[in-house]
């Protein structure tokens, strides 16, 4: 249906199939698509005339109708039915320079009739073309066709997506994917040579079916080129469609699977022979950022500096050691022996220099020797201010054309230094957030506004005008109008005029602590309503790794999430958001070097019972809260979902949802460990909480699901089993057939219900319900279920809270 803003007309189309706007919205081109195919065909509408000019009609299948070259030419994918052979066979057409009256050059690419096209192979379908600047070439994917796969390792050739886990797979057909012949086996055969686990294969089996082999065709001269093979699998066309790249981590899959170190090889093709020829070996995984003429690139190097890579002459030369500041992520504390970088901003538009972050500033650093680095922030290292955020407000690369966040490494155009740049700022220690700019040929940043709350920022495309949203933990993220100096900025949304009637958080404080390895850190504590200087409330620690960085974030209250801190603090409990940084090699020790700390800080500013003392996390945050039981009778209750428990064992399993090994987490990401446990013995086991379950004084809940994907359920269920032969006191919630987290929002309610009456009664006094004291037999569960669904209680409060609230 059609339907006229300006008048209201609707009108009836007919079966349209995919449709598209040009740019200007003069043009709307559409497919027609019917059951039988009569009629089918691309169709195009003059908007201004109501004119329609019929560019092609055919019996055929229409996929993928878009316009390219800056909306001067319409591209489509044509398939063709077979009905003897039961087989469909693709080619593209282009119409090529339409003019005022719909007229077009047709440009074709059919395999059929092309010379070098593998026999047997057709394009792949389900993958839009690309088209080269000038429109001389298109590049598409191509596969085998379905009569003719082969396997090969488990990866049929052809084919990588999301599968099922390995319960999901047996009595499966191979790997074909078919039904079960109930006279083969469900075998899944695991060998040591696998370079991905069967696992993975499973997990990737679709994405592996899908597969298509990256290939071009030049219009001009009519010549196919594939370009991806089963040894670069991934193929990049570089601006300017002189060069491409490819990567290959063939040889590397098997040892990154368990070390978590990933490599791959860099190869060039030259677009006009198709010839490839390998540039860099070995090298770390990671972006590779081509200039905006494609004759460069910028890539890490396991040096810890950025270097440009000439793709003409195959050299390499490091633009960063003259630099006088690091270009290392040093905040970054997984263990890796590679540096990691801070993420390149992106290349000027005229491709002689990157622009590149310190964690701090940002840097012009120029890709020809001899000349000088260039601080174009200036002062972000002095004041602890990081311009970590870098908006386009040209209008160019954000959806509907408004600019907006510029993600790392650039648009593809480059960064035009002709025009200011603009940038989001973080106080380090503030948490107060703003935006600054950085004028053409002036030294530093403007700032613009700087204030204790957190925004995003868009800009009008032609004019002046910016809108925004300004946050903090108790001011809902309305927008707000400025002008360019943002003075006098207005709120144009009330969204949420229900929170007036809430009892909510009195604010949030910042605390410092020191951690007892030495490193400064910071949290959030987040105060209860109707907060009384004076008085101590009870506190609830949610810990993952960093987290005082979401001090201004607003949160709405939802009976789902867990932890909902407004829950808490409407209810007279202060919630900490407390940072943890790591050693290698004691991930839990980590955490009670750096916890215990912060919880004595929130005790010493006077606002929290020490004897109330509440504690909760959830997956690595459950592993740390698993293990801080073990070592400190400091919390009161505490609540731990998804745990790791035994470092030894998990080192070795599956992570199911990725089907990946665990190895590589504990080597390269959040496990932190050097090694595996049989090198590294005496470490997994001293930060494992089930070696330590003998010392856990604290009530615990663990939360674990029998299909938990990440963190497997023996984790969960061997710690209860341990803590409960021990005499400790402990519930074990499990929701049948839920994954790592929640899905389902009965059980997300039901969680954080039974959350909530658990810390009511360890933090304010309430009484305990009976399934936290006896438990529930199995017999009973379902009246039990029944009954807490159909007369739900209120949520109690102690008397002393209650008796403050009603007075308030």
């Amino acid at each position: 249906l059609l339907y006229s803003l300006a008048t209201g007309e609707l009108f009836n189309m007919g079966v349209v199939g995919d449709y598209a706007f040009d740019d200007d919205g003069r043009w709307l081109a559409y497919t027609m698509e019917t059951p039988d195919r009569v009629g089918n065909g691309v169709q195009l509408r003059d908007m201004r005339t109501s004119v329609v000019r019929s560019l092609e009609s055919d019996r055929l299948l229409y996929r993928h109708l878009a316009w390219v070259d800056s909306s001067r030419a319409i591209s489509i994918v044509r398939g063709e039915f077979d009905s003897e052979s039961n087989d469909t066979t693709f080619s593209i057409r282009v119409f090529r320079d339409l003019g005022p009256d719909g007229a077009a050059e047709t440009l074709t690419f059919d395999p059929a009739v092309t010379d070098g096209f593998p026999a047997g192979w057709d394009i792949a379908a389900d993958r839009a073309p690309q088209y080269a600047e000038d429109m001389s070439a298109v590049y598409f994917g191509i596969r085998e066709d379905e009569e003719r796969d082969i396997v090969n390792n488990g990866v049929r050739a052809g084919a990588p997506g999301m599968g099922g886990r390995i319960e999901q797979e047996l009595g499966r057909r191979g790997s074909q994917g078919e039904e079960a012949d109930t006279a083969l086996p469900s075998l899944i055969l695991w060998h040591h040579k696998d370079p991905r686990l069967q696992s993975q294969q499973i997990v990737q089996e679709e994405q592996d079916r899908n597969f298509s082999y990256f290939s071009a065709y030049n219009f001009d001269d009519r010549r196919f080129m594939q370009l991806a093979d089963d040894i670069v699998r991934s193929v990049n066309v570089l601006p300017g469609d002189r060069y491409a790249y490819g990567t290959s981590d063939s040889k590397y899959q098997h040892a990154a699977s368990y070390s978590g170190r990933n490599y791959m090889d860099v190869y060039r093709y030259d677009l006009r022979t198709g010839e490839r020829s390998l540039l860099m070996e070995k090298r770390p995984s990671g972006p590779l950022s081509p200039s905006p003429d494609g004759r460069n690139m910028l890539f890490w190097g396991v040096d810890g500096h950025y270097w440009v890579l000439d793709l003409a002459s195959g050299d390499s030369v490091n633009i960063t050691r003259d630099v006088p500041v690091s270009f290392v992520d040093s905040a970054d504390d997984h263990y890796n022996i590679i540096p990691p970088s801070l993420p390149s901003r992106g290349w000027t538009k005229d491709g002689t220099a990157v622009l590149l972050y310190d964690d701090w500033d940002v840097w012009k650093v120029p890709v020809r020797p001899g000349e000088r680095a260039v601080n174009l922030t200036g002062d972000g290292s002095e004041k602890q201010v990081r311009y970590q955020r870098m908006y386009d407000f040209s209008g160019d690369d954000a959806p509907g054309g408004r600019g907006g966040f510029r993600g790392f490494g650039g648009s593809r155009d480059g960064i035009d230094l002709s025009e200011p740049l603009w940038f989001g700022t973080y106080g380090e220690w503030t948490k107060m957030e703003g935006l600054a700019r950085v004028d053409p040929g002036e030294p530093g940043a403007q700032t613009l506004f700087f204030e204790p709350a957190r925004f995003s920022v868009e800009k009008a495309r032609d004019a002046d005008t910016f809108i925004y949203t300004r946050e903090t933990f108790t001011e809902f993220p309305d927008y707000w109008v400025a002008n360019d100096n943002f003075r006098g900025g207005y709120r144009i949304t009330d969204a949420n005029p229900q929170i007036a009637d809430l009892a909510w958080s009195s604010g949030a404080q910042l605390i410092e602590y020191t951690t007892d390895k030495g490193v400064k850190l910071q949290g959030a504590l987040y105060l209860p309503a109707n907060y009384e200087p004076g008085r101590k409330y009870p506190l609830l620690v949610t810990i993952y790794e960093r987290r005082s960085q979401n001090f201004n974030n607003f949160v709405s209250p939802s009976e789902t999430r867990t932890p909902d801190p407004s829950q808490y603090t409407s209810r007279g409990i202060a919630v900490l958001d407390p940072d943890i940084v790591y050693e290698v090699n004691d991930p839990g020790m980590s955490a009670v070097w750096a916890v215990i700390p912060a919880v004595k800080a929130a005790i010493a500013t006077g606002i929290v019972d020490e004897s109330k003392v509440g504690l909760w996390g959830h997956s690595w945050g459950g592993y740390q809260t698993a293990f801080l039981v073990t070592q400190t009778d400091i919390f009161t209750a505490a609540i731990a979902g998804a745990p790791l428990t035994d470092m030894v064992s998990m080192y070795s399993s599956v992570y199911w949802n990725s089907g990946r090994a665990n190895q590589a987490i504990f080597e390269s990401s959040q496990g932190r460990f050097r090694g595996n446990f049989i090198d590294n013995y005496d470490a997994y086991i001293r930060n494992s909480p089930a070696f330590h379950a003998d010392k856990v004084t604290t009530p615990l809940v663990i939360l674990h699901n029998e299909k938990d994907g990440a963190v497997d359920f023996n984790q969960g269920i061997t710690y209860f089993n341990t803590l409960r032969q021990l005499g400790k006191e402990v519930i074990l919630l499990q929701y049948v057939g839920e994954n790592h987290g929640l899905r389902e929002e009965r059980n997300q309610k039901d969680y954080a219900s039974r959350m909530r009456e658990w810390f009511d009664h360890y933090l304010l006094g309430t009484p305990a319900p009976d399934w936290m004291e006896n438990g529930v037999p199995r017999l009973q569960i379902e009246e039990h279920l029944r009954n807490r669904i159909a007369a739900p209680k209120p949520i109690t409060i102690s008397d002393e809270v209650e008796l403050r609230s009603v007075a308030n």
